[in-house]
This record gives structure tokens, sequence and C-alpha cells, in this order.
């Protein structure tokens, strides 16, 4: 996987300067090109195919080539994620910034790290913050107050995005679906959770087997009770799927590796997926509509070397990721993102999560 991530970022990063962001008109991308950027992933195709659907983009003119590479900028400003212990992250985000400094001469790089999200989306809105690292969530939400644009993914394990997953106990065979979860005991993540219930809760709102009537959380919580025998947050995947192993509840929502995570093995197999709902996309870094062309292009191919050997401890540092992966917000969150628009009143209670001021 490694290999196929570096053959991604030579031939998205290096050929074209700015590639799968702004440019890239998601709507046009025909949908056997995902499907073969899918099974490239899986393995189930070779990377030559996969290359000659790349330069299928660029030829056709649906991945512009930018030649753009002008700084027009003396200072940018990068918000991080809203953590409890922002002292501890700073050190590692001041690294970053040395580290850009060093890749963009003449570029004063500032770092903030608020007590929540509104300040970087305000901030993105208003000109202050230039860019700046966010959970799925937020980005999307980001996104549709201040324009901004998601231009990396974070590569974790390989991958840049999960599984949500619905589980239940190995002996219960009148659950064979997402839908069969309607009428039953469930037990969610949390209100916020992105395989726990945003992927789950929002895709049975949007293939029309729950109805929200109403236009605020209250009429998303009154849909829960109407559609479910009983529903719980039980406050993270290990608490849910307890929950279903004592038999409080016949389903627990989550991702796809949570019980080989956080359960042994004995318990593991006493479960069973019944069915993936679908993916959901790593942490993003996103950059203010306000960017200009030939900023963004040098930013985004200086952050791309954090992939290379001699600077990947910074990034791994931060939070975590091995890599960067070159994207925009439609290919990466704009499926899941639906989701979120459709579960009235949630957006503001992603922000909420994220208050550590609060």
């Amino acid at each position: 996987m490694t290999r196929k991530i570096i053959l991604l970022f030579t031939l998205v990063a290096g050929v074209v300067a700015f590639p799968l962001a702004a440019s890239a008109q998601s709507d046009a991308i025909p949908s056997w090109i995902k499907n073969t950027a899918g099974w490239w992933a899986d393995d189930q195709i070779s990377e030559t195919e996969f290359i000659n659907s790349m330069e299928y983009l660029i030829d056709s003119g649906i991945i512009q080539v930018s030649s753009q590479q002008n700084v027009d900028v003396t200072e940018l400003t990068i918000g991080f994620i809203p953590v409890e212990k922002a002292d501890e992250l700073t050190p590692k985000a001041e690294s970053l910034e040395k580290f850009l400094e060093q890749k963009m001469p003449g570029v004063d790089f500032k770092i903030v790290v608020p007590n929540n999200y509104e300040t970087i989306i305000e901030g993105m809105k208003f000109g202050h913050i230039d860019a700046a690292f966010m959970d799925t969530g937020p980005a999307w939400i980001a996104h549709n107050r201040a324009g901004a644009e998601v231009v990396l993914a974070e590569v974790v394990n390989g991958k840049v995005n999960y599984q949500a997953t619905v589980w239940t106990k190995a002996d219960n065979n009148s659950i064979n679906s997402l839908e069969d979860t309607l009428g039953k005991k469930v037990a969610f993540t949390s209100i916020t959770g992105s395989s726990g219930f945003v992927r789950p809760m929002g895709t049975l709102v949007t293939e029309g087997h729950i109805n929200i009537e109403g236009g605020d959380i209250v009429a998303l919580e009154a849909a829960l009770v109407d559609s479910f025998e009983s529903y719980t947050f039980a406050g993270g995947y290990k608490a849910a799927l307890q929950l279903l192993l004592n038999d409080h509840v016949d389903v627990a929502f989550g991702s796809d590796i949570a019980p080989k995570k956080y359960l042994d093995p004995v318990d593991q197999g006493k479960l069973k997926a019944v069915v993936t709902i679908g993916p959901v996309p790593s942490h993003v870094f996103v950059v203010s509509s306000k960017m200009s062309d030939g900023t963004k292009n040098v930013f985004v191919n200086s952050m791309v070397q954090l992939n290379y050997a001699e600077n990947n401890d910074i990034l791994r540092n931060i939070y975590g990721a091995e890599a960067l992966l070159p994207t925009s917000t439609e290919m990466h969150i704009g499926d899941f993102g639906k989701f979120i628009d459709a579960l009235i009143g949630l957006d503001q209670k992603i922000l909420d999560k994220y208050n550590k001021g609060s």
C-alpha cells in the first residue's frame, strides 16, 4: 500500500501541480473512474490500469493542469483541530511551521489552536485563517458556511476512509440489512459519531426509510423515537458493542474494525457484521476560498513533501497520519456530506462536540 501511495503522489502531485481540487469537477468524473480508484486500492486492478484512468481525466480536461506557481502572500495562518491539551499539540505544530517556512521562503507561518471549530470557520470566512486541519464533519460545515475547500486527505493504515458497519450477535438471523434495524433496539456511538450515527442514520433518511418532520434537532430526535423500539448513545465503539454482547440491544453501529480493536477474540466471535454501509472519510486539510490558485498550488505541493521519509515524522507526530493525499471537497467528503445535511440540526451538534471552552 505504501508503494501505491507514493505512486499516486507522483502522479497527481508531481504531474499535475494542483490535482483533484477545485479544478476537478466531481460531477463530470465518470463512475467507472471512481470505481477504478477503488479497485486499484483493493489490488483488483494493476497500477498501469489505474494510471491510464488518471491520464484520461487529465487528457479529457476533467482534471486541469495548472501552471500557476506564484505565491502572492507574505503570511499564512494555519488552524489545528481543537484539543483538550493544546500545550502538547503546539510544539508539534511548530515543527510543521518551521518546515513550511523552509519550503516557502518569504512566507511567515502562524499556528493557532483554538477552543472550537467555529473560531476556525469564522476565521476562514473573514480571512483571518488561511488553512486548517479538520475532522470530516467540521470540514463539510466549513465548506458550506465559509467556502473552504478540501485539498488534502489523511492516509491512515494505507486508506483515506474506514467503513461504517452494522453489527449484531452471530446467532441473530432476523437482521440482514440496514433496513432490518428499524423497529429494533439499537446502540449508536454518539449523535456526532461518523460511522456510529451519521452514516447509518443518514443513509436511512436519504433512502427514504426514515422521515424527519421538522427543521431542528428536536425533529431528528423525534424521528429516532418513531423509528426504533429503543435507541441509546453508548458513548463510543466499545460501549456500543458491550451493550450488544450483553443483549441490551439488537444492533450496534460502528466501524468495520471496532470489534478487533476493542474486544478479545472470544467476544469478537460472538458478533457478526450484517452489512457494510459505506465509507467514512478521513481527516482533511482545508484552505480558505480567498487563497489564490498560485499560493494554493505551492502550499499543497509543500505539504505533500511531508510524505517523504526525511519529513514524515513531522506529519505522524501531529495526528498519526502516514501521508497526505491530494483531493477535493466533493471527491473526499461529498457523498458523506449529504448525510450530515440530511440530519437536521446535526451540524451545530458536530461543532459543539469540539468546543473545548464549553
